[in-house]
């Protein structure tokens, strides 16, 4: 009776995901709010902002028909290359890398749209491809292509971090595609010859030393060391219930260098323990599993792939940051998703679950058809 009063609109959104959603950002909101010393600003309020402006740009995105996804990847594809390519001439230089364009009312960093572009893109490219030639070598090229080129783009900025990001959505997608499974064997095996090469000749000093820190961080503990050392200290001393909110002396003393982006985990593990964690990893586990479920149950080829490489990438970023701040992985500067402060990683990633929903949309609506 009680579901019959509630508006329809309202009534068929998948609130299965948006409602352990609501509650990680909540809760990331919280951390952020210990994080500046027990203060909304500068950085909680802006995080629930910036949630409900791109919560409704994601549930603008789940009402786009399959066909307009379909006929706009390669032109989007295209636009974000240029913007790419713009970022190398004009960019805007911080850190000692160039990877944002100034627009007047905002900041853009290009390569973070391509995260899922290139999802995008690689779907539509294998939905046109017939299946039996997916198994054909040169069928591979077209698609190496597709990823190679904002690939080269992004590690000239350079941005490793965010240059793996968008190869993982790739590489995924083409895995997923179906093509014989050696390739994969050979890619692994030539991936792991080059990367000597790779380390010693392409790679930047700061990104060698990240290297080095990762495999032995008390090499430089007051140096290249800090910032991994610190948050495992962090983590450790919460125990399994945590010192309570607020209570953190890593983060609250200023030892847990961006407490509020990258190492948030930290900062919430210090004051919630290991059950925090658990509430963090448990929900990330239920908004991946229903990802998948809605590529398993997905009506067709190009919805699958989509889905399931929309997925994965927030599966990306979300693994590469909890093994940064544990040690298990290079520090390479991926945020944690709905938890830690920033726009442009809140942007991609509710990019995907807006494409996510509207894959669920199209699958409910043939169910619907169907009877």
């Amino acid at each position: 009776m009680w579901r019959n009063a509630i508006p329809e609109p309202i009534a068929r959104q998948p609130w299965r995901v948006l409602i352990p959603l609501f509650a990680l950002v909540l809760f990331g909101a919280s951390v952020l709010y210990t994080a500046a010393g027990g203060s909304m600003s500068p950085w909680a309020t802006s995080h629930i902002v910036r949630f409900g402006v791109f919560l409704v740009m994601a549930l603008v995105i789940a009402a786009i028909p399959k066909d307009l996804f379909k006929f706009g990847a390669y032109p989007i594809y295209g636009a974000v290359v240029i913007l790419l390519i713009l970022v190398e001439l004009i960019g805007g230089i911080g850190g000692g890398s160039q990877r944002w364009l100034n627009l007047g009312f905002m900041t853009l960093q290009p390569s973070e749209l391509m995260k899922p572009v290139i999802v995008l893109v690689m779907a539509r490219f294998y939905s046109d491809l017939p299946p039996s030639m997916t198994a054909e070598f040169k069928a591979l090229f077209p698609a190496l292509g597709l990823l190679a080129i904002p690939a080269l783009l992004v590690m000239l900025q350079p941005d490793l971090g965010t240059g793996l990001a968008i190869s993982f959505g790739a590489i995924v997608v083409i895995f997923l595609a179906g093509p014989p499974m050696r390739w994969f064997v050979a890619g692994g095996a030539a991936a792991m010859v080059a990367a000597p090469l790779a380390f010693f000749f392409l790679m930047h000093d700061y990104q060698r030393k990240r290297v080095f820190v990762f495999l032995d961080p008390e090499a430089d503990p007051s140096g290249t060391g800090y910032h991994i050392l610190q948050s495992k200290i962090a983590i450790g001393s919460g125990g399994l219930t945590g010192k309570g909110f607020g209570n953190g002396s890593q983060s609250m003393l200023g030892y847990l260098p961006e407490a509020h982006t990258d190492f948030v985990f930290a900062t919430m593990a210090e004051q919630w323990g290991l059950l925090g964690g658990l509430f963090v990893i448990g929900t990330f586990i239920h908004i991946l599993r229903w990802g998948m479920r809605v590529a398993d149950r997905a009506p067709d080829r190009f919805s699958q792939l989509l889905a399931a490489g929309m997925t994965c990438t927030v599966f990306f970023y979300m693994a590469i940051n909890l093994m940064m701040v544990m040690g298990l992985a290079p520090v390479v500067g991926i945020p944690l998703p709905f938890v830690s402060h920033g726009g442009s990683s809140m942007m991609t990633n509710m990019i995907c679950l807006g494409t996510i929903m509207a894959v669920d949309r199209w699958t409910r609506s043939r169910g619907r058809w169907a009877d």
